[in-house]
């Protein structure tokens, strides 16, 4: 078990997220939280190479192991795009609904909606040890949006007929991408 680590984003619904999932997994036993660091540009062609970017800037600016994820929408009639520019798939400065509202209309009333997210964390020890782990959910984009909670596309994206956002926050970890991505990284770091 790691003693402390930075999860290496400022999203704060990632934070919470992702603090739940590591606890539950045994990875960590402390989330240190209040630090800061620069933003760190995404400019890797990659999941992997995002998320080990923002790790690396996170670990180096704070001296602690941190934990990054970067998550791609892959929509199968859009050939997988947004895809690792999923964040900022309607323009550079995209708020979460000017995703979500482009993302609809180019879909339309395709009845072809299968989707997938695929998250990979990253997570890098101030020694220079980097490991890597990846997590796959497949389901499907809904017409239109639907539930209260999460955060980013989990209003329309459907898991056997149910949002991410419908979801309660217990139901969601057990499933989600971010979730069995932190599973892949507690194997890899010989706790699951």
């Amino acid at each position: 078990m790691i003693p402390r680590l930075v999860i290496a984003t400022k999203n704060r619904g990632k934070v919470t997220e992702m603090r739940a999932l590591l606890e539950e997994a045994g990875i960590v036993s402390e989330v240190v939280e209040g630090l800061d660091w620069p933003d760190v540009d995404e400019t890797g062609d990659t999941l992997e190479e995002n998320a080990l970017l923002k790790a690396r800037a996170v670990c180096e600016a704070t001296g602690l192991p941190a934990l990054a994820d970067d998550t791609g929408l892959e929509v199968d009639a859009l050939d997988g795009a947004p895809g690792v520019r999923t964040g900022r798939f309607s323009g550079p400065d995209a708020t979460y609904d000017d995703n979500i509202d482009h993302l609809l209309e180019l879909l339309g009333d395709r009845p072809d909606r299968g989707a997938r997210f695929r998250t990979v964390v990253a997570l890098v020890f101030p020694d220079g040890v980097e490991i890597t782990a990846e997590g796959v959910v497949e389901g499907e984009i809904t017409s239109g949006r639907r539930g209260n909670g999460g955060f980013g596309y989990d209003p329309v994206f459907a898991i056997d007929g149910v949002t991410l956002a419908e979801m309660g926050v217990e139901e969601k970890n057990r499933i989600s991408h971010r979730a069995r991505a932190v599973e892949a990284l507690a194997r890899e770091l010989g706790l699951g």
